[in-house]
């Protein structure tokens, strides 16, 4: 009786001994794995931080064994989200501001910004997220009751798309910026002789903001990683950082403080261009220094974007580059003769128009430079075929966002080269999928139903967004994954659960792919998952 008790318990042994050890087993799972087939699996293992195996359940178990065996009940799952175009650091940062985001009045403006001193005492007050066009007065601010209400403090607060700010007084005078000032690429707004306070795009670079402590920057990544993580994403593609913050990024990552995977887009500064240039890239596993991000206009609500023909809501006035042609020659020659990707924010006809031109006539026959145009919001329909060799990497809630009023700036006609998401896919083949956060919410799954639905989240309009440009779910999770692991040069490593990529996934709490279309804005991340360890 003690041979027949012991000989099951000596068959797990045997049968343990021969399966194969992972450090994670994931059961019973609902996983698109986004491969190339675009399979759907229902368990995989996890094995020093990477996939080692994707299939059934029972194959799965019958092969490998594992301390954490989870049981997902069913549960959908998709690999890690990757933002392709966004700014985490200054997320951090915007969190350790005045918060304007949603304000639906210039007075509500100046009660924040008066809660915020009272509680704060700063000796510079900044904040962002204010929007006129959100406003019953959809015209820009003045300084004046800035100037009433904090006569000795300086203020400057941006407006939502960062490219245009309002200033007070005593921050022009601390700046040293007069009526006679003048800026190439931006604009010092005035009425009746004197400045309004309100300075867009380059102009903005002449306020004194003073810089973040080291301490704040450090507490700024880790805040921005802590959000990004609880909403699944497990890469993202800032874009803009200069030197010593990717630096800092390197140090906290390779000292275990930051986990976030990171694909940096250097400000293309000359003092940067010179130096990344000539180290060449810079690559760890959760690191990626390889591209340079260019501004090439402003922006359509601040109507510093640059059109090829006049606002249609203000005569005789084109946005502008925010350099000469010539300058982005210049730099387009730079980085093409280095291995580095030049990634170009262009929102106006215009801006689309000037950097595809340079672009194509910089590469000429050099291939697989993935070069990308952020944004590419108004592009002329006679330009589209341009971005053929071209990486579109497109913001679907700038869409939702921007509609209100966006055919007001551009009119009838040229709208409807606006937002092209689904022509821009078909010419190039893949699209890259961002917020902008902060310009947007982080949430990725407002990207997803943006996309898919082109809606508000009151459902407006019932009909959805000039849909003939909408994207299905199966191409958006795509642009939300894969795809923008493509546009990093990364797709060998993330953007898939297969086997030999990082093991980066997310369980949801309903399947994104088959709820109804009103129900994608209510999905959740449950738990994130970064090289197969828990992070959320």
């Amino acid at each position: 009786m003690k041979k027949l008790k012991l000989f099951p318990f000596l068959l797990l042994i045997i049968s343990c001994a021969t399966k194969e050890s992972a450090d994670l087993i994931i059961t019973n799972a609902n996983v698109y794995t986004v491969n190339s087939n675009f399979e759907k699996a229902e368990s995989f293992a996890v094995r020093e931080g990477k996939f080692v195996a994707v299939g059934t359940s029972k194959n799965i178990l019958d092969k490998y064994t594992a301390e954490e065996i989870i049981d997902a009940k069913g549960q959908s799952i998709l690999p890690g989200l990757i933002d392709g175009h966004c700014h985490f650091f200054n997320l951090g940062i915007q969190l350790q501001k005045v918060d304007l985001m949603g304000t639906k009045s210039y007075d509500e403006v100046l009660q924040k910004l008066i809660a915020f001193q009272k509680e704060k005492k700063t000796n510079f007050i900044t904040g962002r997220g204010w929007d006129q066009n959100d406003w019953e007065i959809q015209k820009f601010p003045t300084k004046h009751k800035l100037d009433s209400i904090f006569p000795n403090t300086p203020v400057a607060i941006t407006r939502v798309d960062g490219h245009a700010m309002l200033v007070n007084q005593k921050a022009l005078e601390l700046s040293e910026i007069t009526i006679n000032s003048k800026t190439e690429g931006g604009e010092f707004m005035k009425a009746n002789g004197q400045l309004t306070g309100v300075l867009i795009d380059n102009a903005m670079d002449f306020v004194k903001v003073p810089a973040p402590s080291h301490n704040a920057q450090i507490q700024a990544l880790k805040d921005a990683e802590k959000i990004n993580f609880s909403y699944g994403l497990t890469t993202v593609s800032d874009a803009g950082l200069d030197k010593p913050v990717i630096e800092l990024i390197d140090s906290l990552q390779k000292s275990n403080e930051l986990q976030m995977r990171i694909y940096a887009m250097v400000s293309a500064t000359q003092k940067n261009l010179d130096y990344y240039t000539k180290k060449g890239i810079i690559k760890t596993d959760k690191l990626n220094v390889r591209s340079f991000k260019v501004y090439g206009d402003g922006a359509l609500g601040s109507r510093g974007a640059a059109l090829k023909e006049s606002y249609s809501d203000r005569e005789n006035h084109f946005g502008a580059l925010i350099y000469p042609p010539k300058r982005y020659m210049e730099i387009a020659k730079q980085i093409a003769a280095s291995t580095y990707q030049m990634n170009t924010h262009a929102i106006g006809d215009s801006a689309n128009y000037v950097m595809l031109k340079t672009y194509h006539e910089v590469l000429k026959n050099q291939k697989n430079r993935r070069w990308r145009i952020e944004h590419a919001q108004i592009v002329d329909e006679q330009d589209f075929d341009m971005f053929k060799n071209i990486i579109p990497s497109i913001q679907p809630t700038h869409a939702t966002s921007d509609m209100y009023w966006a055919k007001d700036r551009v009119g009838e006609e040229r709208i409807k080269g606006g937002y092209a998401f689904k022509k821009l896919l078909s010419i190039y083949g893949k699209v890259a999928l961002g917020t902008d956060y902060p310009v947007e919410k982080v949430n990725p799954f407002l990207t997803f139903y943006a996309a898919v639905a082109r809606k508000d989240l009151n459902n407006y309009p019932s009909n959805g967004y000039q849909m003939e440009n909408a994207l299905s779910r199966e191409e958006t999770l795509k642009g939300m994954t894969i795809w923008n692991a493509y546009a990093n040069f990364e797709e060998n490593e993330k953007g898939s659960i297969e086997v030999g990529k990082f093991a980066d996934f997310v369980i949801l709490n309903q399947d994104i792919m088959t709820v109804t279309e009103n129900n994608i804005p209510k999905t959740t991340a449950k738990a994130t998952y970064l090289n197969g360890k828990k992070v959320y």
